[in-house]
Parts: C-alpha cells; structure tokens; sequence
C-alpha cells in the first residue's frame, strides 16, 4: 500500500503492508470556491462584533498580529482583505507584527513568502521580539502572578487585531486566537511562566482541551487583559486552502473555529499500535528538530507503551541553532535524568517544554527519525535513533514486535490528531 507522507516540500512515498496497516488523516474538507468572498463577508458580519471598518477611525493606529514562517496560514489570503477593509487608515498608522514567540526573526524572504511582495514593501512589518526589552511593556499580571509582558507597538495601538489560523496543539490546546497575543506578541519572561514545568506537564495540557488547561487558560486571560478589539481565524486543509472563516469578538470566533477544526482534525482510534509512523506536515511545519515533537506527540496518544513511533521530518533549519533546545538535550544521556531534571527546576529554560514533552514521549516508545538535513551524529545527540529509510525501520520493526503487529501512518502529522476512544 504506497502512501504519500507529508515531508519537505515534495513529500516521500512509502510502502506499508497493506493486511497490518490503518492510516489515519485528517477529513478532507475541500477549499472554499471563494476565499476572498468567504474572508471579506467574515469581516463584513462577524460574530459579537461590529464589522472590521466600522471599528476603527481615521486617526487610530491599528495593530495586526499575523502567524511567523513555522505555521502554514494563508495570511498572504487573508491579510491584503483585512486592509483592504481599512483602506481608510493611513497606512503609517498600521503595524502588522509577526507573531515569534521565542522563534527567531523572520527574514525578507520568508515576509514575502507569507504575506506578498507588494504588503512587504509597502507597509510596515515588525518581527516581534521577545528579549527586546526596549520594546516590551509591563501591562501587569495575571490571576495566578504571571507577569504581562507585551510588545510594545501592540500595546500601544488603539485598536488590536488578530489574524491566525486554527489547529490542535499539543499542550495549548488549539492554536490561533488569543495565542496571537501570548506567546506571540509576548516579551520572554511571561512566555517562560506559560511554559514552566507544572503547566506543561499538566494532564489537561494536551491537544484539543482549552478549558481546565493550565496553559490556555493563562494565555485567554492575557489576551483579555491586552484587549483584542478584532479576531479573525480560519481552518486549513492539507494543501493550505482555507476551509472556514470565523471573524469578530476573539473568543466567540475562536470558540467557533476550535469546535469545527476538532470535528475535522481529531480522529477517534479503536486500539494502540505497535508502531505509529508520523510526519511533522511537511513544510513549513517540518523545518526544525523543535518543531517534530508535535508530530512525535500526535503519535504518541496511541502508541503502544514499549512501542515504536517512526517520524519523517525534513529539518531544513536544523535543530535549529537558535534557542536552547539542542543545548538542554546535550546535558545528560538520559532522557529520564533530563525530565527529572526539569520537573524539579523552579526557573524555567528556553525551550525546556519541548525537551519535556519530547522525554515523557520517550519513555513511552522508541523514537525513530529520518531527515534530510540533519546528521545521525545530530539525531544521536538529541536522543533520536536515526534512520535513512521509512521502509526499512518499518519492516525491522515488524520483525521485532512478531506477526501480531499492527500499524498506524498519520501521513500529515499533527494536522491529524488520533485519541483513543473515549479519551475525548
């Protein structure tokens, strides 16, 4: 049975045993016939709101907040219909900011890959930076004594916009909507708070909860607290096509987009597998070590304890050489001791939440990974057992766990997220 995995920008075919193995997408849902009538008409008659234009006044300066390079939103849609509906504002008086987080600037490049040629050199695109503390402000604290560290330029606007796009994500829930705000516009002090040990390693931070989740909760209330005025978010299918738009009051149209990306995107499993070959979706979203752990964490909720997960993930950018991730994995040869490590340090690292969720994955099943760009002496140090071809790790591993083995492919990674029956 060949099917197509997600890998790069070209994807790999791969033989499986078609009597032994189920592969599990996500439903596809086909494009909308007209995205720029379906985005236009969502701003136009949003959810709890007034329409985009007749929130904003001539003198107002506006902030847009829009995806970075390692998400696949189909900003360069969206984002010229957003202003073209407030055309009536200078364009000095709009600053469109790309949401980092922690991830590193976005370079000409990539701006014009995400949002095209014409918006880069004409209006103004500001890379948020989270350790900038000239340009972060302290707008206060939450509930719980998280400190709101923001972007300046957002803070500072008169009317807040977001623009993203909605998937589960593997311990905030679902992406898009207030996480526009936090961790995107925030300075680095309040994303480590979002990331430390106890909230990561809650059992209700795991794909598709928001409510109850340690982390989406802190995160809804700082957008609260920031004032988002307008939010527009949209689900995808595999090939980028925007499926549904969900525009208005930021929660009301978030709620809405989780709800319908969860019926689309999680996908109910009768029993564990042996072995779950995964991707991380390909590219953008396969560019870096990093980032592969959310396809590993989507193989994980059905993989067998002492099975084997096998990971397709291209690594264009490496580990990546930015942040801390390769730094902390260096600092024992156990992921066990690593975990450990993490679990009991109160001060939280850079990165350190994706070293966590990658160790509580390993000590559930070997991980297997094929790259391109990375070395296996790379892959070794990052506790990965490397591998040059899907077929051959998937055939070894048939040998291992006998002809009782079964098989699950998720040829598109974390944009399809299996649970066990009943655990949803």
């Amino acid at each position: 049975m060949l099917v197509k995995l997600a890998y790069g920008e070209s994807g790999l075919e791969v033989n499986f045993p078609e009597l032994i193995t189920d592969v599990v997408e996500p439903e596809y849902i086909p494009g909308l016939p007209d995205e720029t009538a379906a985005v236009q008409s969502a701003l136009r008659n949003p959810i709890g709101s007034k329409p985009l234009r007749q929130l904003i006044s001539h003198n107002q300066k506006v902030a847009i907040s829009i995806c970075d390079i390692t998400r696949p939103s189909p900003t360069e849609v969206v984002l010229p219909i957003i202003l073209n509906e407030i055309s009536h504002i200078p364009k000095d008086n709009v600053s469109i900011l790309v949401a980092t987080g922690t991830h590193r600037a976005n370079s000409k490049t990539e701006l014009i890959n995400m949002v095209g040629n014409e918006i880069v050199n004409n209006n103004q695109i500001i890379n948020h930076d989270c350790f900038d503390e000239d340009n972060l402000v302290l707008t206060g604290q939450t509930s719980d004594g998280t400190p709101i560290w923001l972007n300046k330029t957002w803070v500072e606007s008169d009317v807040r916009i977001t623009c993203g796009f909605v998937e589960p994500h593997f311990f905030a829930g679902f992406s898009g909507g207030p996480k526009m705000v936090a961790p995107g516009l925030a300075g680095f002090d309040t994303i480590m708070a979002l990331h430390n040990s106890e909230r990561i390693g809650s059992t209700k931070a795991v794909w598709g909860i928001t409510n109850g989740n340690p982390v989406h909760d802190t995160i809804r209330e700082i957008s609260k607290l920031s004032g988002v005025d307008f939010s527009i978010d949209v689900t995808i299918n595999k090939n980028r096509q925007i499926t549904s738009v969900f525009a208005g009051n930021l929660f009301e149209a978030h709620n809405a987009a989780c709800e319908t990306s969860k019926r689309i995107v999680m996908k109910p499993v009768n029993n564990q597998y042996d072995i779950v070959v995964t991707t991380n979706s390909g590219y953008p979203l396969d560019q870096n070590l990093y980032q592969t752990v959310k396809g590993l964490s989507a193989a994980a909720q059905i993989v067998k304890p002492g099975g084997t997960i096998i990971c397709a993930s291209e690594c264009r950018d490496g580990m990546p050489s930015h942040g801390e991730y390769s730094k902390i994995l260096s600092e024992s040869n156990s992921m066990a001791k690593l975990l450990e490590k993490i679990n009991k340090t109160k001060q939280t690292r850079h990165d350190q939440w994706q070293v966590q969720v990658q160790a509580k994955i390993q000590m559930r099943a070997e991980v297997l990974i094929k790259s391109d760009y990375l070395t296996d002496t790379e892959l070794r140090a990052a506790h990965f057992k490397p591998i040059s071809s899907i077929e051959s790790a998937v055939a070894d591993s048939i040998n291992k766990y006998g002809k009782a083995a079964r098989i699950c492919v998720l040829p598109e990674g974390p944009q399809t997220v299996p649970y066990l029956t009943g655990n949803i």
